[in-house]
């Protein structure tokens, strides 16, 4: 970002870049309140409260995870006043807003492990030094049985229904528990124990924040704080939500090759998204990069180039993000192998399968069939067919145009 100092129409385009609300009318609304907001914050020279409530259901944070981080910060750029709340209450229910079925409940524990990897790998975004970290454990934890009910009685069970999620269980006639129900007041709540201005979240936390924590906070005495709605980001595939499940993931802990590589097979339709969601670049910046796409001036390979380079930085460094563009060069526009490689010490007997798994070459075994079956997996360049083939004998195991093995006797 640039160092020169915004003014208050170029901070609302900033922190509304890659807002998605379905509803034009919504978002016109809610950046005309950010404005209102930083007008009078400037004025009283304080800076606004932000907060995004994060889940620790897992400590293998990627790419798609990211995303509200980058938003929280922009705003600690911009002066603001940012927390990072750990759901340590929320995370045993299971936030059900993007889920077709019920989640498994996590254990106190799983959550609390999971709570200092994920605050670790954050840190990759956001400035630890301006940074609160809160656990919303400290005030849901002490509500009563009474104070619940009075805060349940600001929702109607229809409001429920009618989401979309909830809609097509109740539909298929899946099972929908009332304790789900709870995880959007729990939210609302947080909001205004918080006091928060702003809250971040993506699209799939609509309702609760839109609906559940505004509602809250207005019946509770307290200004309804701004939603900054957010675009899901795809996976490698440019289709679907990037998981670990469907294999579309890019992780953070991945080294510099692998994650310039992931970033380059990103299609062409879905680089907009990346640049909005997970880079460090400005309207302005993005508007510059896509006008010279435009005009031919800037082919789209290079441009993914600069996305993957700018990727990589952010997780890694300049250097490395150099070498693994200068490693992609060499292997993948000039046909060599990598450098360097993992090893894995044959044993006998194994199966094509069980290597391609044990090796992290794939997310699972589904995944690893599908790209035996496609033709996807070389050894010494030879194309392997059979995925439950015993493993035929030590070389360089290829799977798809990034992920090599060597495998040794």
């Amino acid at each position: 970002m640039s160092e020169r100092k915004m003014t208050i129409d170029e901070q609302v385009a900033y922190l509304m870049q890659g807002t998605e609300y379905g509803d034009e009318e919504l978002k016109q609304a809610m950046a005309n309140e950010l404005r209102l907001r930083l007008n009078e914050a400037e004025k009283v020279g304080r800076p606004l409260k932000v907060y995004c409530g994060f889940d620790p259901r897992t400590s293998d944070l990627h790419l798609g995870h990211t995303v509200p981080m980058r938003k929280l910060r922009q705003f600690q750029e911009l002066g603001h006043e940012v927390v990072f709340l750990v759901g340590n209450y929320t995370s045993l229910i299971g936030d059900p807003s993007d889920k077709d079925k019920l989640r498994p409940q996590l254990t106190q524990e799983q959550v609390a492990a999971n709570a200092n990897t994920y605050a670790e790998q954050a840190y990759k975004v956001l400035d630890r030094s301006r940074l609160q970290i809160r656990y919303n454990a400290e005030w849901l934890s002490e509500l009563s049985f009474a104070e619940v009910i009075k805060l349940a009685s600001n929702f109607t069970i229809q409001q429920f229904i009618n989401r979309e999620n909830f809609r097509l269980r109740w539909e298929n006639g899946d099972a929908i528990y009332l304790h789900e129900t709870f995880y959007a007041l729990m939210q609302g709540y947080d909001a205004y124990a918080l006091r928060t201005d702003v809250q971040v979240g993506g699209t799939d936390q609509l309702f609760n924040i839109v609906t559940a924590a505004r509602k809250l906070m207005t019946a509770l005495g307290e200004k309804p704080n701004i939603a900054i709605i957010l675009g899901i980001l795809p996976g490698t595939d440019g289709e679907v939500k990037m998981s670990k499940s469907l294999g579309n993931h890019i992780p953070l802990l991945s080294t510099p090759e692998d994650m310039y590589g992931k970033v380059m097979s990103v299609p062409d339709k879905a680089m907009g998204l990346f640049y909005r969601l997970v880079t460090r670049w400005t309207p302005s910046e993005i508007a510059q990069i896509e006008s010279a796409m435009a005009s031919g001036s800037l082919h789209p390979r290079d441009a993914k180039m600069k996305l993957a380079r700018e990727i990589v930085s952010i997780y890694h460094s300049e250097a490395e993000a150099e070498h693994a563009e200068q490693e992609f060069v060499r292997v993948f526009q000039q046909g060599d192998m990598p450098e360097q490689m993992a090893e894995y010490k044959l044993q006998e007997g194994v199966s094509l399968l069980d290597v391609l798994v044990t090796n992290q070459l794939v997310a699972s075994k589904s995944e690893g069939r599908r790209m035996v079956t496609q033709n996807g997996v070389r050894l010494d360049g030879v194309t392997l067919t059979d995925p439950n083939q015993t493993f035929p004998h030590p070389g360089v195991l290829q799977v798809g145009k990034r992920r090599f093995l060597r495998v040794t006797p």
